[in-house]
């Protein structure tokens, strides 16, 4: 069960409330048992369209309905917000195809975050690398680092339009 928390200061009753489509600047804090993932209350605030794919659909959904100012945190169960972990998406990329994705002169090792193009060439997703081996293959690790784990979702809405 997501139950937020009480707004910290009291709300406008005009304010406006996110929407499916909505623009958002927020702060946000995703954090898993062994804490932050990302936390953006301590810099710039985030901008994003609500239904781009920029946060998981369970994580947007937990935003709808929300007035502009409310500072929020949802509890979510493992596995809800970022799904759970898939074996599939353990996968070995070969060093050919690493070279010519991004720098052949590019040496990983455990626990890089390598950002790959999508086949569309229109995005990116990150793999962790897990494993290297004597030919230069690395074994990525393409899951959700949130994936299978119980979620803390702390945000602070500054504009909605």
């Amino acid at each position: 069960m997501t139950t937020p928390m009480a707004p910290v200061t009291p709300l406008p009753v005009d304010a406006p409330v996110v929407q499916p489509g909505s623009f958002l600047t927020l702060h946000y804090r995703l954090a898993g048992p062994a804490g932050d993932v990302i936390n953006t209350f301590e810099g710039k605030p985030a901008t994003l369209s609500l239904g781009m794919g920029e946060l998981s659909p369970a994580v947007e959904n937990l935003l709808l309905g929300l007035p502009e100012g409310t500072h929020a945190t949802f509890h979510v169960p493992a596995g809800e917000a970022f799904g759970e972990r898939n074996p599939e998406m353990v996968q070995w990329v070969a060093r050919r195809l690493l070279n010519e994705l991004g720098d052949p002169m590019e040496q990983y090792t455990l626990g890089d975050v390598v950002q790959f193009p999508t086949p569309d060439g229109a995005s990116t997703y990150a793999g962790v690398a897990m494993q290297v081996r004597d030919d230069g293959a690395v074994q990525f690790d393409f899951n959700h680092p949130l994936a299978s784990q119980p979620v803390t979702f702390e945000v602070q809405l500054i504009g909605v339009l």
